[in-house]
């Protein structure tokens, strides 16, 4: 048995949530070297690297995957995990065949919810394995929260999330920092209040008015400004990378850098894909929904290919054409795309 004692540096998970307006993408962007997963289009006036804004919650996976893998910044960037779980809702009510998350079923949907939202966690995690920081922002809402004794009622701010999806991501992270604009109640001269101020704070611990906690001993209140915890995800950074290099079982993942890889592979099959894809987005005709579309284009399959994952599945006879192939049937097959590229893998692709 090994027993270490000290501080172990690693790569921080960080969940920054504010009321709409407050900056939290701009804040987010000042992490090192970010690359963000866009839900919703927030990135488009910021200098910053990004992937596709993805269609699906199969795509937003398999670019968290591809963070991991391919490493392309320091920090990796969900926003909104908000309108993430809205893709994930999307995702369950195809692969079920719901009509909403509701609490039908004995709410077995929301559990449903919770487990989904928890791969994605878990996968994030798998990031911050590898020495890479990930920072999730989030809208804020008022809830109602009522307590059994003489308090009473009161509105707090809470993650802009469905009641089993906020908690596991408050305790997964390591900080969770809540930003406002903080005022002041004046009283005129002639007795009426008023509020003023306005100055952008984050508060870094929990209160009865709002969600928030922290590991690195930060003051309760703080500017809304990266640099104050600056400090914190450099050394972490600096730190996770460290320590993962001596632990990973393949040494030619780290030994040979990934600028060096990457013109390698593509040298030789570079022609053939970028051929795939201009064919592609030549032939995916418009009646294919975006989020299989894009799914279509991230793994190379050509329209001829997804109709065949249709034939072979049994899902329409022979010779249907696209046309007739019902919208349902398509999100069905972008909810569950893993299995219809092993089913194109095994029975399609290996035949020819």
């Amino acid at each position: 048995m090994n027993i270490t004692s000290g501080k172990i540096p690693k790569a921080q998970k960080a969940v920054i949530y504010g009321v709409e307006g407050i900056g939290k993408t701009t804040f987010a962007s000042q992490f090192p070297d970010p690359v963000f997963i866009d839900t919703e289009n927030s990135t488009n006036y910021l200098d910053v690297k990004r992937y596709d804004k993805p269609s699906s919650w199969t795509m937003l996976l398999n670019e968290v995957d591809d963070m991991k893998l391919n490493r392309p910044g320091k920090t990796l960037v969900i926003d909104t995990i908000d309108w993430a779980e809205d893709l994930c809702k999307q995702h369950l009510c195809a692969s079920n065949n719901w009509k909403a998350i509701d609490s039908s079923d004995y709410g077995i949907r929301y559990v449903a919810l919770g487990n989904e939202m928890g791969k994605l966690l878990d996968k994030l995690s798998e990031v911050i394995n590898v020495g890479i920081n990930v920072v999730i922002t989030a809208h804020a809402w008022l809830r109602k929260k009522e307590e059994p004794d003489e308090i009473g009622s009161y509105d707090r701010y809470e993650l802009k999330l469905e009641k089993k999806s906020a908690p596991i991501v408050k305790e997964w992270a390591d900080m969770v920092l809540f930003a406002n604009y903080k005022t002041y109640v004046m009283e005129t001269k002639s007795g009426k209040k008023k509020g003023q101020g306005g100055e952008r704070v984050m508060y870094t611990t929990h209160r009865p008015t709002w969600d928030a906690k922290n590991r690195l001993g930060l003051d309760d209140e703080l500017p809304f400004d990266y640099k104050q915890i600056a400090s914190a995800f450099t050394q972490a950074t600096t730190g996770g990378q460290q320590q993962t290099l001596p632990v990973q079982p393949a040494p030619q993942l780290e030994q040979p850098p990934l600028p060096p890889e990457t013109p390698t592979q593509p040298a030789q099959p570079a022609p053939d894909e970028t051929e795939t894809n201009d064919d592609q987005e030549i032939h995916i005709n418009n009646t294919i929904p975006q989020g299989l579309a894009d799914l279509m284009k991230i793994q190379n399959v050509s329209e001829d290919e997804l109709m065949q994952i249709i034939y072979q599945g049994g899902f329409m006879p022979q010779n249907t054409p696209l046309e007739n192939v019902p919208a349902d049937l398509f999100e069905h097959i972008t909810a569950n795309w893993d299995a219809a590229l092993n089913l194109l893998n095994t029975k399609v692709r290996n035949q020819k």
